[in-house]
C-alpha cells in the first residue's frame, strides 16, 4: 500500500464522502436518462465477467432508494453473469449516458428473479423481460469524466468504426471454410433485427 501511495499520491481528503449507500435524487435522475450499463460479476473463485446491458433510456427500474431492477433481454444464452450471481452475488455497475463524461457507479448484491409481475413491469417493445436482476444498493457514486475526455469517446469525429465478423471468427477457430462466415453473419444480423 505504501508503494502504491508513493506512486499515485494520497487520497484527497473528503473525496470518499461522495460515496453513499443509497440512490439519491441525482442518481435517480441519471438512471432515468441512462440507456447503457456494464454489469460486473465474479464467480466463487473470483473470475470476473462484464456484461453490457442496454435499452431505451430509463430501462433500469428504480424500485426505491436501495433497489434496482435490470431487465434481461434475449441474448446468446451463455449466462456467465447469471451463473456468477448465483455463486457470488456481489456486483458492480457502470452506467453511461452518451455525450455525458461522468458515469454513475453502483455496487451491491444481486439476485435473479423470474417473477411474472416483475418481468411485465420491465417489458419493452411489447415483450416482457425474460429474467430480471435485482440489485440491492450498497454503494453509489458519480465518477469523474477524465477517461471519457482523454479517450474522446463521445467525439464522433474520432470514431474509427470496426465491424466484428462473428462468422469469420467462428470459421477460423473451428477450421471451417471461410464461406461459412457469411451464413453465420447473416444469421446474427437477422437476430439483431428480429430478436431484441
Amino acid at each position: 500500500m505504501d508503494e502504491l501511495r508513493a506512486v499515485i499520491g494520497e487520497e484527497i481528503p473528503g473525496l470518499a464522502e461522495k460515496n453513499i449507500d443509497y440512490l439519491d435524487s441525482f442518481a435517480k435522475e441519471y438512471i432515468a436518462k441512462c440507456p447503457f450499463l456494464v454489469l460486473s460479476t465474479s464467480d466463487a473463485e473470483g473470475r470476473v465477467d462484464e456484461s453490457p446491458k442496454g435499452d431505451t433510456p430509463g430501462f433500469v427500474d428504480v424500485v426505491d432508494e436501495r433497489t434496482l431492477l435490470i431487465p434481461d433481454r434475449p441474448g446468446n444464452k451463455l449466462a456467465y453473469g447469471h451463473q456468477n450471481i448465483l455463486g457470488s452475488p456481489q456486483v458492480g455497475i457502470l452506467m453511461m449516458i452518451p455525450g455525458t463524461s461522468e458515469t454513475l457507479r453502483i455496487n451491491g448484491r444481486a439476485f435473479l428473479t423470474a417473477d411474472p409481475v416483475v418481468l411485465s413491469r420491465l417489458a419493452a417493445r411489447g415483450k416482457d423481460a425474460i429474467l430480471a436482476i435485482q440489485v440491492d444498493v450498497e454503494e453509489c457514486f458519480f465518477h469523474c469524466g477524465k477517461a471519457f475526455i482523454r479517450s474522446k469517446l463521445w467525439d464522433s469525429e474520432t470514431w474509427a468504426g470496426h465491424k466484428v465478423s462473428f462468422g469469420e471468427i467462428y470459421a477460423a477457430r473451428t477450421n471451417l471454410p471461410k464461406d461459412v462466415s457469411k451464413t453465420v453473419d447473416a444469421s446474427i444480423e437477422s437476430d439483431y433485427q428480429n430478436n431484441l
